[in-house]
């Protein structure tokens, strides 16, 4: 409604609940206008509970997460993100309530009934992976305040904040290729959640600012990353001239794992025969391994963004948080190739011409 109106979420909030304050009262009839037609072509109808529940404020943000159960473990990945979402929300004066798909069943379960019970606050932060498009976006249209914590610009009219996945992964790759790999591959799950595109689109602008473009195998997209990457097809890669391989990071970590384990079945040295990188942060768990080279997602700040866009929401104003920049870690498991391996590569990069 926001993108066919011209206008910003916090925009369509304001005439929508009609409220009689300075911040709506500054809005244009012309720009009023418009987003009354919009609403009117998409066959928006208010919700009166919705509508009731906005305007008492209660100084409470939510915080719903889809997955299994909720990331208070501080070995799960989102954990950092809660703490930054806490340390803001009490700097802003907000108190937080949790709410989790797996009281009806785990994300896959999460559907009206579930996001329903979010209305209990002024607005709410949602984290995860895959979520239940029809009914966030119910809630946008309905006016509710809502912030997803990571991109999701294929929701219209869905505030988010996220970490600059592209540049960081881009990143990763100018490494590597400083160190003489001119085959690298991206092991990856089989998904087009946003955080995995944004870090293939990385990848792929890597390897063409490298000019190592125009193979279509530097992508190895896996459905089940542990039984597809096994120490047997990491050992023909490498034999076909592959010396580096980077991996991305998701809140199950597979493909890392399945990556760095067929690397070690193998007898692969690393970073001395092949070289990794892992496109995010290691997994907690596997915290006495090599620290694989890659980036930081500065997951405390990311938390910290989307509260402040939350808060801003719920007043009414109109903002946005810019991405926030990934850190580069040099790690200690990607190194130069060695001379083998480079003369071999060389030979099949003339191969190719």
């Amino acid at each position: 409604m926001a993108r066919l109106a011209g206008v910003s979420q916090a925009t369509v909030s304001l005439v929508l609940s009609n409220r009689g304050d300075g911040q709506a009262a500054s809005i244009s009839q012309e720009t009023r206008q418009r987003v009354l037609d919009a609403a009117r072509s998409l066959g928006y109808v208010p919700d009166p509970a919705a509508r009731r529940l906005a305007a008492a404020r209660n100084n409470l943000l939510g915080v719903f997460s889809f997955t299994a159960t909720f990331p208070t473990d501080v070995q799960h990945s989102y954990y950092p993100f809660l703490v930054g979402v806490e340390r803001e929300a009490a700097a802003l004066g907000y108190d937080l309530v949790l709410f989790t798909g797996s009281s009806s069943g785990g994300s896959g379960a999460a559907g009206p009934e579930a996001l329903s019970r979010v209305r209990l606050a002024d607005g709410c932060l949602f984290l995860g992976r895959h979520v239940p498009r029809a009914d966030l976006k119910r809630l946008v249209a309905d006016g509710f305040p809502v912030v997803h914590l990571g991109r999701r610009e294929e929701l219209e009219g869905l505030a988010w904040v996220g970490a600059d996945y592209v540049s960081a992964s881009r990143e990763v790759v100018a490494h590597l290729a400083a160190l003489g790999h001119r085959r690298i591959v991206l092991v990856r799950e089989d998904d087009d959640a946003p955080a995995s595109t944004d870090r293939q689109e990385g990848f792929l602008r890597g390897l063409s600012d490298a000019g190592l473009t125009g193979r279509p195998d530097a992508v190895l997209r896996c459905s089940d990353p542990a039984g597809e990457v096994t120490a047997e097809r990491v050992r023909a890669l490498v034999a076909d001239g592959v010396s580096a391989f980077v991996a991305e990071e998701t809140d199950t970590n597979a493909a890392w794992r399945a990556l760095s384990g067929a690397v070690r079945e193998a007898g692969l040295d690393c970073p001395g025969q092949v070289s990794l990188g892992l496109l995010g942060s290691p997994p907690p768990d596997l915290a006495g391994a090599p620290v694989p080279m890659g980036f930081d997602i500065p997951r405390p700040r990311l938390g910290a963004a989307a509260v402040r866009l939350l808060a801003a929401l719920v007043a009414g104003e109109e903002t946005r948080e810019p991405l926030v920049a990934c850190e580069f870690r040099a790690g200690e498991t990607a190194g130069p190739v060695r001379a083998a391996g480079r003369a071999g590569s060389a030979r099949q990069a003339h191969s190719e011409k």
